[in-house]
């Protein structure tokens, strides 16, 4: 058992990691998860459908690869740790005028964009996209496939996200069918106290028996979310879930920290604050899981998320191909995202766009024939090194400077002189390395990786900061 000092995990010579006490009490801050640059709060309304338009004829010109992403918003029950876009209803019905909407959108949407350029990646999130009937998921793939170029034969990554406790074998044969290749299920914990506490429900008979049924349908990938901090959690309870999830060997696991912020998300009220795990055990459910993974063969990843050494996560990251959007980490580079549903998030060349977040004006665009674009950020110059820069730092853990300057015809140690001051009280602390010719990330930084990003984000500290999440 570790002291919560200082021990290195090894799983193999690419994963291995420091886990230093003191190290993460300096530097375990809030800060953004990075699945854009900017994030999220830099967005503005000022960015218009002109700008879209536009976006949208650079991208053809470009006639790079297509990554689509649905949003699909509907929940039968609503979670109490959950800080998604959802609507809560047990009114199946509600889904048919969504779905029409939906199909408008994409017609929209497909006008603007030359059908022949392929869709690489395509994923279904939520809320709980198997809301949906079989049927409704049917017509949804169909009319994708009427107005987007989709790949046969299992050549792309097709993905969906899962409520294990909301769903039946059957849907997962019906997944298969219309072309689904990965699944995505919210675990979280099998500790029945726990989930009465976030009124969230799954067994894990129920778990098994969809793992099973999609292992015989021939899914490619499964990764399973597993969420520590919540109410009634400590190490040894968390410890019985794991140990589950290793012996059904999900391809994938993401290990999440839930951040309890009650005054951005109502619902995280229902929660009952006495019961969350303390700091301390927080960080020993975050220290064991990743041990015991670890030990288990699984590969870190970054951040939160391990795989399996042959899962694609881990070849794209060896090969210096993995990236990261509003879906996490992802094996495809290269492509343009054109996100469809309320307050879906498109990345368009050097653009990003948000939809509407409330139901209704997102239903009052489309019904009026427009796009239904809430706000929007367009890249300047210093916006792409910089993103380019926290990319490759967040998923390869070393930068070289000379590709940077090439890129974007910089000299890299002078453009970022205040940055490289920063970080060297961080090399000094053994988290990083900077040499002449670029920076790699030390085990012991690993983990503190969104800290390391933070000091090349031009917006940290800026007028429109919100309050993130804890780093671990």
């Amino acid at each position: 058992m570790s002291d919560l000092t200082g021990h290195v995990f090894t799983a193999n010579a690419n994963s291995e990691f420091v886990w230093d006490r003191q190290l993460i009490e300096r530097y375990d801050l809030s800060g953004p998860r990075y699945t854009s640059y900017p994030t999220a709060p830099q967005f503005s309304n000022q960015f218009g459908l002109l700008e879209l338009h536009n976006a949208f004829a650079a991208s053809n010109r470009a006639c790079t690869p297509l990554s689509l992403y649905f949003h699909i918003p509907f929940c039968s029950r609503v979670c109490y740790f959950c800080a998604c876009n959802k609507i809560v209803t047990a009114n199946r019905k509600r889904s048919g005028p969504y779905l029409q909407r939906l199909f408008r959108e994409m017609e929209m949407k497909a006008e603007l964009l030359d059908n022949f350029r392929p869709v690489k990646q395509l994923h279904w999130g939520g809320g709980t996209p198997t809301f949906l009937s079989d049927d409704e998921m049917r017509q949804l793939m169909a009319k994708t496939r009427e107005h987007f170029h989709l790949l046969d034969n299992d050549e792309g990554e097709y993905s969906i996200e899962l409520h294990p406790g909301d769903m039946n074998v059957e849907t997962i044969r019906c997944l298969r069918e219309i072309g689904f290749n990965r699944l995505s299920m919210g675990v979280q914990d099998f500790d029945p106290v726990v989930q009465s506490a976030v009124n969230r429900f799954n067994s894990l008979e129920q778990v098994t028996e969809l793992i099973d049924a999609a292992r015989e349908q021939g899914f490619a990938s499964i990764s399973m979310d597993l969420i520590y901090g919540l109410p009634h959690q400590n190490w040894q309870s968390f410890s019985e879930t794991l140990d589950r999830i290793i012996e059904l060997s999900p391809d994938r696991l993401s290990v999440f920290n839930y951040a309890h912020l009650p005054h951005l998300f109502k619902v995280q009220r229902q929660i009952n604050e006495a019961a969350l795990p303390a700091a301390e055990e927080k960080l020993r459910m975050m220290e064991q899981s990743a041990l015991k993974l670890l030990d288990a063969g699984y590969r870190f990843i970054g951040m939160d998320h391990f795989a399996k050494p042959e899962d694609e996560l881990s070849v794209a990251q060896q090969q210096g191909e993995l990236q990261r959007n509003f879906q996490g980490y992802s094996t495809h580079s290269g492509c343009d995202m054109v996100a469809l549903g309320v307050s879906a998030i498109s990345e368009i060349g050097s653009t990003l766009s948000q939809n509407h977040k409330n139901i209704d004006d997102y239903y009052g665009a489309i019904d009026n024939g427009l796009l239904p674009l809430s706000q929007g950020t367009e890249l300047n110059q210093d916006d792409r090194i910089r993103g380019r820069v926290i990319s490759q730092l967040i998923c390869q853990f070393e930068l070289d400077f000379q590709e940077v300057e090439q890129a974007f015809s910089i000299d890299f140690q002078r453009y970022f002189a205040d940055e490289l001051y920063q970080l060297r009280a961080m090399e000094t602390d053994g988290l990083l390395r900077i040499s002449n010719h670029g920076i790699r990330i030390h085990p012991a930084g690993r983990l503190l990786i969104r800290r390391i990003c933070m000091v090349f984000d031009a917006y940290v500290g800026g007028e429109r900061q919100v309050r993130f999440s804890k780093i671990i």
